[in-house]
C-alpha cells in the first residue's frame, strides 16, 4: 500500500476532505456544503452538528476510497475557518449554542467598551490584534453570558471552548472508550485575542479583560505535533490515525504557497480575502491597522506575519448567485467582466458585515455607487469582482506605509480561477501575480504539516519541490488609468464611511 495523508479543510461554507500523496498530488476529494444562518442583523452562525456531520461524512468517504483503491492513510491534517467559536459540554461534546462565525458583528458594542479598559496599543502589543468582534474572545464571552447557566458551568470546568479546529479534534479523538483531546495550535490560538503571541501562552490579563475562564481553553501545540488519534473509523483496517498537523486556514494557505522566507506574501480569495506577509522571527507591529499574527510554529520556533483581512471576497460572488440571482454559477463572472470595456463608474463596497483591514468599521454596511439608467447586471457583477481587487490594494497600501514592498504576489482560492480577476489584480497592484498549479493551497498546507508530522518529509525545506507555478500575470495598465480607478474606489469608501 502507498502512504497518503487525509486533509480536513473545514471552511465557512463547506467541509472537504482530500487525499494527498507524499508527492503533493490530490488523489481524491469529497465536499459538502452546509447552511449559513443569519438570525439577526450582522449575526452569522453555523449549526455545529452540520459542521461535524459534513466533516465526518467527507472524511469517511476518503477513508473508504483508500480501502477500495489500496492506499494507507498514515496521518491527518486539519485546517479550519479561523475565529469561529464554539462552546461545548466537556462530558458529552454537545454544543451549548450555534457556532458564532468569524463574520459575526454582534459584539461590536462590547469591543468599543473594552477599548476603554485596555488601549488598542496594549492589546496589540500582546496579541497583534485589535478590539473587533471578528476575533474569538468576545464570542466566547457572549455565549457564556447568554446561555442560561453557562458561565457557572464554565467556572466549574464543565465546559470546553475554542475554535473549529479544537472542536473537531475533540470529536475526532473522542470515540468509544477514548479520552477526547482538547487542543489547538499556535496559529488558531493567535486569533482569539486571549493568546500572547510573543510569550506563546494564554494571557491572564486578557482572560480577565474578556471574562473567559482559563479552565475551558485548549492546550496550545506547535502546528506539527501530536493532536491525538482519530478514532471515528469503525472496523477500519488502518486502526486509529494520528492527527499530526493543524493550522488556521490562512496560515495553512501561506504554508501551501511555501511562504517560508521573510518577505514572501500570499493572498487567498475564498469566502473572504486574506493577505499574509511572512516577517520571520520578527513580530512587527503595524501602524496602519494590519494585524500581527503567528504564521506557524514548528519545533518550538515561531514565525510571524503581517496580515490584512477582507471579510467579503468569494462571499460577494455567492451573494450575486444566491440573493441577487444575477448569475447561476461563479464561473460566469470571467466572461461577464471581459465583456465590458470598463466599469463605467460603477463600484460596490461590499461591507455586508462591516469593513475589515485597514478600516475596521464593524457597523458600516455595503453600498453600490455610480448607478445610471444604463447600469445593468454585468456592471454589478464586474463591480463585485473589482471590489475584491480594490480592497486588496488597500491592504498593500497599508503594508507599504508600514515599510513592506513585496516584489510579487502568490494567489490562491476559488476566485483566482477567474483569469480576468487575476489580471486586473496585477494591473491594480502594479505587481507580477503568480498562480500555482494547485489552487487548493489551504488544504495542501495542512497536508504538508501532516507529512512532516508523519515523517514523510523532514522539514519545511523538503516541501519546496512540491510547488509549481501555473501562470504568471504581469501588470499591463498605465498609471493614469490605475489612479483613476483607485481614486473612484477611495471616494466611494469615504462616502460610505461618512
Amino acid at each position: 500500500m502507498s502512504d497518503v495523508i487525509l486533509t480536513i479543510d473545514q471552511g465557512t461554507t463547506s467541509s472537504r476532505t482530500l487525499i494527498v500523496s507524499p508527492a503533493g498530488e490530490i488523489l481524491f476529494s469529497a465536499q459538502e456544503e452546509f447552511p449559513q444562518l443569519y438570525p439577526n442583523d450582522g449575526w452569522v452562525e453555523h449549526d455545529p452538528e452540520a459542521i461535524w456531520m459534513t466533516v465526518k461524512t467527507t472524511l469517511m468517504a476518503c477513508h473508504d476510497w483508500c480501502v477500495q483503491e489500496g492506499y494507507r492513510p498514515v496521518a491527518i491534517g486539519i485546517t479550519n475557518q479561523r475565529e469561529t467559536t464554539l462552546v461545548w459540554d466537556r462530558a458529552t461534546g454537545d454544543c451549548l449554542y450555534n457556532a458564532i462565525v468569524w463574520q459575526d458583528r454582534r459584539t461590536a458594542a462590547v469591543c468599543r467598551d473594552l477599548a476603554k479598559q485596555m488601549p488598542v496599543a496594549t492589546l496589540q502589543a500582546k496579541t497583534g490584534l485589535l478590539h473587533d468582534p471578528y476575533f474569538s474572545a468576545t464570542k466566547m464571552s457572549w455565549i457564556l453570558d447568554h446561555v442560561e447557566g453557562a458561565r457557572d458551568r464554565a467556572e466549574k470546568s464543565e465546559l470546553c471552548f475554542g475554535t473549529v479546529d479544537s472542536f473537531l479534534i475533540w470529536r475526532l479523538t473522542g470515540g468509544p472508550g477514548k479520552s477526547a483531546v482538547h487542543a489547538t495550535d499556535a496559529t488558531n490560538a493567535s486569533r482569539t485575542n486571549l493568546y500572547n503571541i510573543r510569550d506563546n501562552r494564554w494571557d491572564e490579563e486578557l482572560l480577565d479583560l474578556f471574562n473567559v475562564p482559563a479552565s475551558g481553553l485548549p492546550d496550545v501545540h506547535d502546528c506539527v505535533s501530536d493532536f491525538g488519534m482519530c478514532s471515528v473509523f469503525p472496523d477500519s483496517p488502518f486502526g486509529d490515525i494520528p492527527i499530526c498537523g493543524v493550522a488556521g486556514d490562512q496560515q495553512a494557505a501561506a504554508i501551501g504557497q511555501l511562504c517560508f522566507t521573510p518577505g514572501d506574501i500570499k493572498s487567498t480569495y475564498g469566502t473572504g480575502c486574506f493577505v499574509i506577509l511572512n516577517t520571520g522571527e520578527d513580530c512587527l507591529t503595524s501602524s496602519n491597522k494590519l494585524l500581527s499574527t503567528i504564521a506557524y510554529r514548528i519545533n518550538g520556533t515561531t514565525a510571524y506575519a503581517l496580515e490584512g483581512s477582507i471579510f467579503i471576497a468569494g462571499a460577494g460572488v455567492q451573494w450575486l448567485r444566491d440573493e441577487m440571482k444575477l448569475i447561476d454559477h461563479a464561473a460566469q463572472t470571467q466572461a461577464i467582466c471581459e465583456g465590458l470595456d470598463s466599469n463605467h463608474g460603477v463600484y460596490l463596497v461590499p461591507a455586508f458585515t462591516g469593513l475589515g483591514a485597514p478600516y475596521w468599521e464593524p457597523d458600516v454596511r455595503g453600498g453600490l455607487f455610480g448607478l445610471t439608467r444604463d447600469t445593468g447586471r454585468d456592471h454589478v457583477v464586474r463591480a463585485t469582482v473589482e471590489s475584491v481587487v480594490y480592497q486588496t490594494h488597500d491592504l498593500f497600501d497599508a503594508m507599504a506605509k508600514d515599510g513592506a514592498h513585496p516584489k510579487s504576489l502568490r494567489v490562491d482560492g476559488g476566485m483566482v480561477a477567474n483569469d480576468w480577476m487575476v489580471g486586473h489584480l496585477a494591473d491594480v497592484l502594479d505587481l507580477p501575480v503568480e498562480r500555482p498549479e494547485i489552487l487548493e493551497t489551504t488544504a495542501m498546507g495542512a497536508a504538508y504539516l501532516a507529512m512532516i508530522g508523519a515523517g514523510l518529509v523532514d522539514d519545511l525545506d523538503g516541501l519546496t519541490a512540491l510547488w509549481t507555478r501555473e501562470r504568471l500575470f504581469e501588470p499591463n495598465m498605465d498609471a493614469k488609468t490605475r489612479k483613476s480607478l483607485l481614486d473612484g474606489w477611495a471616494d466611494c469608501v469615504r462616502r460610505l464611511l461618512a
